[in-house]
Formats: structure tokens, C-alpha cells, sequence
């Protein structure tokens, strides 16, 4: 049978368990099953008990439920509800108002976390029930979270990044300044269409507070200042390099309840809920993670993502025809596999090709952690839809939809960093010279 037949059947299936309501893990342990058990000669046991360990079985990994918990705690205490205080003053007369914050949270978190899931997960459960309570629109809010969580991949320090830097034999910190510049490009690019939205959706933004003086605003803003000298010591830290992304996860847990209990909104009760609601979660992400590894797996014995990398290197295409074919690859991929699997497994085909129509690799790094943050948001396998609907109750149709324009946000910022490659590759220029550094 041949690979687009295989990866046919596989697609139908997965789309048949989600529809008949299969939990998101089993449904892609469930095809990874199927594709190795029919469609290849190796065994699917073995490599689900392999899958699932080596999966959870990660140092790395350890920052997920950390970080998590971390928006738990500022969930279930006062300290969301003050860093939202504090904002307000300064974003009244900004179209959408604290809209807003779910971008700049992204923005910030994702310079912490690295994780697109840690990323989404935490700003949502923080800011979610804040805007709600506001009477902020929750479509606009979902598709906005879905999307911006995503920036917890393309602002450094990110997982993605050094796989594709190891994988492309780059620069790892080129790789890393290079990203800088686009993500700012697209948070403002979230923020403006959050403020067309507004302006032209007003009767569905709460109506603006009454003006207040810059002093008042600086003293309103107080509230802002422990949660910002948190976010701001472990951003420190880990760029400083006195510590992993892990431990300043760890870091941001102890900082928190000693900030909550300080403030004394810190209780056994809701530091009770607050632990085991990061436990289900961050189960509940791990539990999705082994299954697509697990999925990951089948696609590599298959050989579907290799031979669609090869059939794309047959056409002997242009070089701006090879990157607009890449952009349909690399989704297609993107609605199976995960953002790192899809580097790793078309790696050694899709860089020579690369190198070959005279791209920089460090640029295409970032070209390709844009189509990786589309493929978070795509269904069925947007994992970031995976995690708003496991903490929403939304159905991740709903979201995907909610995320449309967003989505759009991001393909034109593909489009502009093609058009204008300076974007990527000035400041690792300004800062390490124009001459590639060997990693």
C-alpha cells in the first residue's frame, strides 16, 4: 500500500475516535497502534511502553506541573486579580483594554517557560476567569490564548529552538537572538487586530473607567509590583544562567505562595485545590504527549513525513516556490505530529534543500518555529486546542474557530519575515557579527 493511502487511513481514523468523543490521548495511541500494528512490520508494544516513558521521562519536562501550579496559586489567590488591578489604569484607553494582558502574559510567561503548553495553560487559567468576570468577550479571549501561548516556543529560551539549532548544526544562540524580533512582531500583531476587534465589536468591550492622574496610575500600579519582581527574578536568573528553566519554575511556585501568604489570600483550602487542579492538568498534558510520541513513532516508521520531504525535493522548484511548498508540508505534518517531531523527521532531507536555494539556516530556524506555532493551533492535533478544551469545556472546534484570525496573524508574520529576512537576522548580526558562528 502506498505512504498516501497509509496516511489517509491513519487521518480518517484519528478524525473518527475524535468525533465519537475517545479522549485525545487514546486517540492517537489508538492510531499509532493501528498504523504500526497493520501498516508496518515492527512492534507496536514494545514501542508504546518505550513512547510513553521516554516522553515523561525528561528533566526538562519537570517545569510543566511547576509552572502550572505557579498559575494556580495566582488563580486561587488575590494576586491575579491585583496584576489585572495594576494594568487597568494603563490600558484604559487602549482599544480592548485588558484584552490585552493575554498577550503581554504570553509574551512575558513564554520568556520563562519555553513550553507552548506551560504557556497556555497558565495565562489561561489566570486570565480567563478575570476577563469573564469582567464582561470581556470569551471567543475573543480563547482564540487570542490559543494562539499567543504559542510564544512560549519562539521567545527563547525554547525546546524547539535548540532541537532545530542541533538538528541544522547552527548556532544555538543565533538561533535564540533571532527569534527576539519576529515574536515582537507578532504580539503586536495580536494586539492589533484585538484592537480593531474592539473598535469596530464596542458594545461587546466593558466601557472605559473614568481618566485618573499618572500618579494615581503609579500608585494603583503597586499592586503590579510583587508579581513583577517575581517575573522579573526568574527572567534573571535564567538568562543570567544561574539557573534551568526547571528550577526557576521552581522558583516562580515558591515565590508565588510566599507572595500569596505574605498578602495573606494563602489558604490550606486553596492551597489544596490549587496542587491538585495542577495535577490533573499537567496529567493531563503528559497523558497527550505520550500519545503523540507514541503517534510520532508510526509517522517515522511509515516513512510519510520523509517521503513528503522527498517528494517536495523532486520538483526542482525555485526557492520562493520550495518555501511556499514547505508552508503546505509543514502543516499537513502539523495536524499529525508535534512541532519537534516535524523538525527531527524531515530535517535531513528539508536542509540540504534549504542550503542548496541559498536560504540562511538560522532564518529558516524561525521560519519554521512560525509553522510550528500553526500547527499548535491546527486540528486535530493543535495541541494547544487539546489544552483549552480540557480547561474550558469548549469543544477545540469552537476554539480552532476562535483562533482563526489569530492564525491569520501569524501567516502574515511568516509572510513579512520572508519579504524581509532582516527581521530574523539583524540582531544576531548586530550582536555576534555577520559571519556565522560554529556551535
Amino acid at each position: 500500500m502506498d505512504i498516501l493511502t497509509i496516511g489517509a487511513i491513519l487521518l480518517v481514523l484519528m478524525l473518527v475516535l475524535l468525533a465519537g468523543g475517545v479522549w485525545i490521548a487514546m486517540t492517537l495511541a489508538i492510531v499509532g497502534w493501528v498504523g504500526q500494528a497493520f501498516f508496518t512490520t515492527t512492534q507496536p508494544a514494545k514501542n508504546l511502553f518505550s513512547a510513553f516513558w521516554e516522553s515523561n521521562a525528561s528533566w526538562e519536562l519537570a517545569a510543566l506541573p511547576l509552572f502550572i501550579w505557579m498559575g494556580e496559586i495566582l488563580f486561587r489567590t488575590r494576586l491575579s486579580e491585583e496584576m489585572f488591578e495594576g494594568l487597568r489604569p494603563w490600558l484604559n484607553r487602549v482599544p480592548g483594554r485588558l484584552m490585552h494582558t493575554t498577550i503581554l502574559g504570553c509574551g512575558i510567561f513564554g520568556s520563562v517557560s519555553g513550553s507552548s503548553a506551560a504557556t497556555c495553560a497558565t495565562i489561561a487559567k489566570v486570565a480567563l476567569p478575570e476577563l469573564k468576570k469582567r464582561g470581556y468577550s470569551e471567543r475573543l479571549a480563547l482564540g487570542s490564548l490559543a494562539t499567543a501561548g504559542t510564544l512560549g516556543i519562539l521567545i527563547p529560551p525554547s525546546i524547539t529552538m535548540v532541537v532545530y539549532a542541533v538538528a541544522a548544526d547552527a548556532s544555538i544562540i543565533r538561533v535564540f537572538l533571532a527569534g527576539f524580533l519576529p515574536s515582537l512582531v507578532l504580539m503586536a500583531l495580536f494586539s492589533g487586530y484585538i484592537a480593531w476587534w474592539s473598535w469596530r465589536h464596542p458594545s461587546q468591550v466593558p466601557p472605559a473607567d473614568p481618566p485618573c492622574s499618572f500618579m494615581e496610575k503609579i500608585r494603583r500600579s503597586g499592586q503590579l509590583i510583587p508579581c513583577a519582581l517575581l517575573i522579573f527574578f526568574i527572567c534573571w536568573v535564567l538568562i543570567a544562567g544561574w539557573a534551568t528553566a526547571t528550577e526557576c519554575a521552581a522558583y516562580g511556585v515558591a515565590g508565588s505562595l510566599a507572595l500569596a501568604a505574605w498578602g495573606r489570600s494563602l489558604t490550606w483550602r486553596n492551597f489544596v485545590d490549587g496542587l491538585m487542579s495542577a495535577t490533573r492538568t499537567s496529567c493531563m498534558i503528559m497523558f497527550i504527549l505520550a500519545g503523540a510520541s507514541f503517534l510520532t513513532k508510526t509517522m517515522a516508521f511509515t516513512g510519510i513525513p520523509r517521503e513528503l520531504a522527498e517528494w517536495v525535493d523532486s520538483l526542482q522548484l525555485s526557492p520562493y516556490a520550495l518555501i511556499s511548498v514547505l508552508v503546505v508540508v509543514y502543516l499537513v505534518l502539523g495536524t499529525a505530529l508535534d512541532g519537534i517531531s516535524m523538525i527531527v523527521l524531515t530535517s535531513a532531507v528539508v536542509l540540504p534543500m534549504i542550503q542548496k536555494a541559498g536560504f540562511d539556516l538560522v532564518w529558516f530556524g524561525i521560519f519554521v518555529v512560525l509553522l510550528v506555532e500553526i500547527a499548535e493551533v491546527t486540528p486535530p492535533v493543535g495541541f494547544n486546542l487539546f489544552v483549552l478544551q480540557n480547561m474550558t469545556g469548549k469543544d477545540s472546534n469552537t476554539i480552532a474557530r476562535a483562533a482563526i484570525p489569530f492564525f491569520c496573524c501569524l501567516v502574515v508574520c511568516i509572510g513579512v519575515i520572508t519579504a524581509f529576512p532582516q527581521v530574523v537576522t539583524w540582531l544576531p548580526d548586530a550582536v555576534m557579527g555577520a559571519d556565522p558562528v560554529v556551535k
